[in-house]
């Protein structure tokens, strides 16, 4: 609900916060006390559903919103994959529009990271405004999982919820990457200064996707008195923290079952020559496809033309485009 309010109703007064629908009664007294922050979390939630769609839009579910609470429908109610992706890339989302916002001095309970000084091993110099990733995760980890601690963490859901928060946060931290700028006569390198920065969110959405189709299907168990989650099948390794876990089996999605949330397939583009999930036998589910021709306007036979323009010829070409029965 965050991610679909546009930035001109931006949340600037407490009353706002009573307002948001999907928020518990913990979420909007944070919302209250962080007035401020609350538009980052938006950017984040919106960054989030972009980069969920992206990753998903060649698979049979491609991560489409509805016009209700949750903006995922059902399917992020069961403990399947998919809400395990959902849960990880908004935990990261918020996280990283945080960190991004602090950076930027939008904030002012936040600023860039400021204990990365000194020198390094390697010879250069830390400086310049390191991505303050602790707030954002901190940040994240309050605001994100307030909603299922407040349920009692020891509920199946409510772990694996937490453990792919997590997940996405980490997704962020492991791949955090260090930027240099050279220093010295005439753009010679004498020395530098670097800083941490953030990874791009298409990098943190790659690598939650690959933690996506390796993700671990788990069961509760106790130890001690302790309730954990482990691996259904024994045999598999355990998971690491950096790793998505699930409960239950993902549906088909082939069908349109709002009930569930599942707009099925039917009407989808596919690719007739792909034998993988984006392939036309596969993404529509055994029911066939129709191919239509259209035609396309490109830009062709470019020139450069002193001084400076580009100039192009309009190019037309048929395509033919599949899309499921």
């Amino acid at each position: 609900y965050l991610a679909k309010l546009s930035s001109v109703g931006s949340i600037s007064e407490e009353e706002t916060c009573e307002k948001l629908k999907g928020l518990i009664q913990r979420q909007v007294q944070m919302c209250k006390r962080n007035l401020e922050v609350m538009d980052s979390v938006r950017r984040g939630a919106q960054l989030a559903i972009e980069e969920c769609q992206y990753q998903f839009r060649n698979r049979r579910w491609n991560c489409s919103t509805l016009d209700t609470l949750p903006v995922f429908g059902k399917v992020v109610t069961q403990g399947t994959r998919e809400a395990a992706f959902v849960y990880a890339i908004s935990s990261a989302g918020v996280a990283f529009a945080v960190t991004r916002a602090c950076s930027s001095g939008e904030l002012d309970k936040c600023g860039c990271d400021r204990t990365v000084q000194g020198g390094s091993p390697q010879g250069f110099q830390w400086s310049g405004c390191s991505d303050n990733i602790a707030y954002g995760v901190a940040f994240s980890q309050s605001f994100v999982d307030i909603r299922e601690r407040s349920k009692g963490a020891s509920s199946n859901r409510a772990l694996m919820n937490l453990h792919n928060n997590e997940a996405g946060r980490k997704a962020i931290l492991n791949n955090m990457r260090v930027e240099c700028k050279c220093h010295g006569v005439s753009g010679s390198c004498e020395f530098k200064t670097c800083w941490k920065a953030m990874p791009p969110f298409r990098k943190v959405g790659t690598v939650l996707k690959e933690k996506f189709d390796g993700a671990t299907e788990v069961e509760q168990s106790e130890i001690g008195s302790t309730k954990v989650l482990v691996p259904k099948n024994s045999q598999f390794k355990p998971h690491t923290d950096e790793d998505l876990v699930y409960l239950d089996s993902s549906p088909d999605f082939c069908d349109h079952d709002l009930k569930n949330g599942v707009l099925g397939t039917s009407g989808r583009q596919c690719n007739k020559t792909s034998k993988a999930i984006d392939g036309c036998e596969l993404m529509c589910c055994g029911r066939g496809f129709h191919t239509d021709e259209v035609e396309v306007v490109e830009r062709c036979s470019c020139k450069f033309h002193w001084c400076c323009s580009v100039k192009c010829k309009p190019c037309h070409r048929v395509v033919e485009i599949h899309t499921c029965r």
